[in-house]
């Protein structure tokens, strides 16, 4: 163990990597997802929404049957970053209602994060008005550390302790792993708390948020921390089963995130549920042997989330939680009912069982990662099939666009059919984050090269309206009205196309044909 005092040591859960942190999220907004510095597929996909959308239509229903649906149930999302996994899950969610027809507890989805610039792009996305003047959707600015109220940016409604009638359902992805939380290692039966030191470089003036937290070098310290086992310690039992069954093991404690959790829990006297995914176990055996954390950075950085000890808090609160009993890969999904009669609750933890634990986004995504390996020699007729799967996900169109285009030459009418029918799909449920691929171009040119055009010009417009004007898309633009006999619009595009790039050579033969006698 390292006991260095040449650096200022700092308790962990209060080290100026926190700080950091939420500078550097403060800073970005969403051009922190925009760039793809910050990791959000995994958690912001279809198919990981309709599981969430799932469990949660399991939980109106319950309510509806217990009849309690005189008011609204809230679901609050901590840390809902750029909004896509919130559109996803609204869209799944209303759809399951709409053709369901059963009755079910009325709903409001509240986004909330710690930066307001996020809280202020939410506000402007087009994509969310519809949910917003449904009264289906608020917003709110959260600090996680210490706020014990919700005040709602839409409505205008304020959420304190007791207020609300329903219980509270808590969304929480990549939430825990990326907040304060406590190192404590034990070692001989004793308990000791981990510090860190940190070696700043010496440009660290020059850098920026992100590089900075790119480039410190953490260095740990160790002091016996005999309170965490004195009986005045609200978690001394937690501590006393690790002290008991782990050895030369660090370990994480969300002493934060259970704090926040609190005070969410007391805005309602009908209790919470939580539904999390986060890199993570829920099994004790996880923690054994562990060595000191790595800080795992992408822009910001994270951590590993302690559900072990969720776990163990909330069922000794008499709450019933479900983990999955297989080992997860990527993203371990749990679910916490600290609710009166949590076994009452049948159809939650039917959702969670048939969308979750049977074959769950984790599952999804260790297939998508063999897919991505193979994408080169999969058929057409595959490929439509996991695209269905993932409930025609913009990400997988994107890595089998050229795999899907090569195959076009020696398709049939019907699957190009499908094709056409996935793409109308995929683009009805799609969010976009002003992000540098041209989704819509993609989309066109698929449709173009299969012989729609109306269809294809479609697109084409939609690349023009939202994507930085680029020759290939005024020149299929300009070849889509030639063929449907638009000549003078034909002429216009073709145009676009040489005043951007002037030897074009099919913009330069294409006005060629159009001035032919």
């Amino acid at each position: 163990m390292k006991t260095g005092q040449q650096q200022r040591i700092y308790r962990f859960s209060q080290a100026p990597i926190w700080e950091l942190q939420r500078k550097y999220f403060e800073e970005q907004g969403i051009q922190a997802w925009q760039s793809g510095e910050v990791p959000q597929y995994i958690t912001s996909n279809p198919t990981m929404a309709q599981a969430y959308a799932e469990i949660i239509f399991g939980f109106l229903r319950d309510r509806a049957v217990m009849g309690l649906t005189a008011d609204p149930v809230y679901i609050l999302e901590l840390g809902a970053g750029s909004g896509r996994f919130a559109y996803h899950l609204m869209k799944a969610l209303c759809r399951l209602l709409d053709d369901s027809g059963i009755k079910a507890a009325r709903f409001c989805y509240i986004m909330s994060d710690l930066p307001a610039k996020n809280v202020a792009y939410w506000q402007q996305h087009r994509y969310l008005q519809p949910f917003v003047q449904a009264g289906l959707l608020d917003f709110a600015q959260f600090d996680a550390e210490h706020a014990s109220a919700l005040q709602l940016t839409e409505s205008g409604l304020s959420i304190h302790p007791g207020d609300l009638q329903q219980p509270l359902l808590i969304v929480a992805n990549y939430f825990f792993d990326s907040i304060p939380q406590e190192l404590l290692y034990v070692n001989e039966n004793q308990i000791y708390e981990c510090g860190i030191s940190l070696q700043y470089p010496e440009e660290a003036a020059d850098l920026s948020t992100g590089e900075l937290l790119e480039s410190l070098n953490p260095e740990y310290h160790y002091r016996r921390a005999e309170e965490y086992e004195a009986n005045s310690y609200v978690y001394k039992d937690l501590i006393e089963l690790y002290r008991l069954h782990l050895d030369d093991s660090h370990f994480l404690f969300p002493a934060v995130g259970l704090s926040c959790l609190e005070r969410l829990g007391r805005l309602s006297s009908q209790g919470l549920m939580l539904i999390s995914a986060d890199k993570g176990d829920h099994r004790l055996e996880y923690w054994e042997d562990r060595e000191a954390p790595k800080l795992i950075r992408h822009g910001s950085f994270s951590l590993t989330a302690n559900y072990h000890a969720l776990q163990y808090i909330y069922e000794r609160k008499g709450a019933k939680t479900l983990f999955t009993l297989h080992h997860y890969n990527h993203l371990n999904i749990g679910c916490i009912l600290m609710l009166d009669d949590p076994e009452g609750y049948k159809d939650t933890r039917l959702a969670y069982r048939r969308f979750v634990e049977n074959f769950g986004p984790d599952d999804f995504f260790s297939l998508k990662n063999m897919l991505d390996l193979h994408m080169d020699s999969m058929e057409l007729v595959q490929l439509l099939a996991v695209w269905r799967l993932s409930g025609y996900d913009a990400q997988l169109f994107i890595q089998s666009f050229n795999r899907i285009l090569a195959m076009l030459p020696t398709s049939t009418e019907a699957e190009m059919q499908d094709i056409a029918r996935a793409i109308d799909f995929m683009w009805e449920g799609y969010y976009p984050i002003e992000e540098k691929h041209d989704l819509a171009f993609d989309c066109g040119l698929l449709l173009y090269e299969m012989d729609m055009l109306e269809e294809a010009l479609v697109f084409f417009e939609h690349s023009l309206s939202a994507y930085d004007a680029h020759v290939a898309v005024y020149y299929n633009t300009a070849i889509c009205h030639y063929q449907l006999g638009s000549d003078e619009q034909a002429e216009a595009f073709a145009l676009q196309s040489l005043s951007l790039e002037p030897e074009h050579e099919g913009a330069l033969a294409l006005i060629k044909l159009l001035k032919a006698p």
